[in-house]
C-alpha cells in the first residue's frame, strides 16, 4: 500500500471514530459522565480510585502502611502461608472501587473488561511474565445462568490475549453451588467454598508442571482463590499466581 493510500486509511478510520463518540459518546466507567475515550475514567473518578503500588507484601500484594524494606513479607503470609506463590491487585476494595466493579459485575457494562485487563495486565506484569496459562475463577452454572456471563472470564481472556498466554477458561469448574459470600467473615468463607473447585482428568494434563494465574474481579479474603488454588497445586501445577482487579486490605472498613 501506498504512503498516500495509508494516509487516506488513516484518514478514514479518525473519520470512523469520530462517528461512533458522536452516536455512542464515550462515558465514564463509574459516574457515567463524558469522557475523552471510550473505556476510560472521568478525572475525578480517577482521582478517587486507590491504586495499589509499592511497597506492598510480595506474596499477597497486600500494601504496607510503610516500607519495611525489600522482599519483607508480611505477617500474615508468614504466619499462614497461601496456596498460591504471588497475588496482585490493581486497586484497593473502597466504595470508590466498588462502583466500577458492581456495574462491570451486575449492570452488563462489558465494556470495561478491555480496560480493566490492562490495567490488570500492568499491575500484574510480574506474574505474567512467565507464565503458562490464565485461568478465570469459576462461577457455578445456576449464578452463570441468572448473571449470564462471569465477569472473571472476561477479564482473563483480555489478559491472556494482551499477555499472549494460554486461555483456559474451563479450567476450574465450580462443582458445589455455595452460598454467597457478602457478610460472611473471613473462617465461614473458608468453610462455605471448600471443596467447591475441581478440576477434570483432561484439565490436570494441561497443568501439570506449569505456572498458572488464577483471575478474579475481587479478592476479599482470599478465601475463594485460596481454595482454587488448592486444586490447581493438587493437579500437579508448578506455581499458581493470583490476579485481581481489586482488593480488600485487612484492617480497612469496608461492606462486601
Amino acid at each position: 500500500m501506498t504512503n498516500a493510500a495509508l494516509r487516506v486509511v488513516s484518514k478514514l478510520r479518525r473519520l470512523a471514530s469520530r462517528a461512533a463518540d458522536i452516536a455512542l459518546p464515550p462515558l465514564c466507567l463509574s459516574c457515567g459522565g463524558g469522557t475523552g475515550a471510550h473505556g476510560a475514567l472521568c478525572g475525578p473518578c480517577w482521582g478517587a480510585i486507590e491504586f495499589i503500588e509499592k511497597p506492598y507484601c510480595p506474596v499477597t500484594g497486600v500494601p504496607f502502611p510503610f516500607d519495611p524494606g525489600e522482599e519483607i513479607v508480611s505477617a500474615a503470609a508468614l504466619a499462614s502461608p497461601p496456596p498460591y506463590a504471588k497475588a496482585r491487585a490493581v486497586m484497593r476494595y473502597t466504595d470508590a472501587s466498588a462502583k466500577i466493579v458492581m456495574r462491570f459485575k451486575y449492570a452488563d457494562r462489558m465494556e470495561a473488561a478491555p480496560a480493566f485487563a490492562r490495567w490488570m495486565a500492568r499491575a500484574g506484569a510480574e506474574l505474567l511474565a512467565d507464565a503458562d496459562i490464565v485461568a478465570p475463577v469459576p462461577l457455578h452454572r445456576s449464578r452463570l445462568f441468572s448473571r449470564r456471563f462471569n465477569q472473571s472470564a472476561e477479564l482473563a481472556r483480555h489478559i491472556a490475549r494482551a499477555s499472549r498466554l494460554r486461555l483456559a477458561p474451563e479450567l476450574l469448574t465450580r462443582v458445589r453451588a455455595t452460598r454467597p459470600q457478602v457478610g460472611l467473615s473471613g473462617e465461614a468463607r473458608r468453610r462455605n467454598v471448600a471443596g467447591a473447585f475441581r478440576l477434570g482428568a483432561a484439565a490436570r494434563a494441561t497443568v501439570e508442571g506449569r505456572i498458572v494465574v488464577l483471575v478474579d474481579d475481587v479478592v476479599t479474603t482470599g478465601a475463594t482463590v485460596e481454595a482454587c488454588a488448592r486444586a490447581v497445586k493438587a493437579a500437579g501445577a508448578a506455581e499458581v499466581r493470583v490476579l485481581c482487579l481489586a482488593r480488600v486490605v485487612p484492617g480497612e472498613a469496608v461492606s462486601i
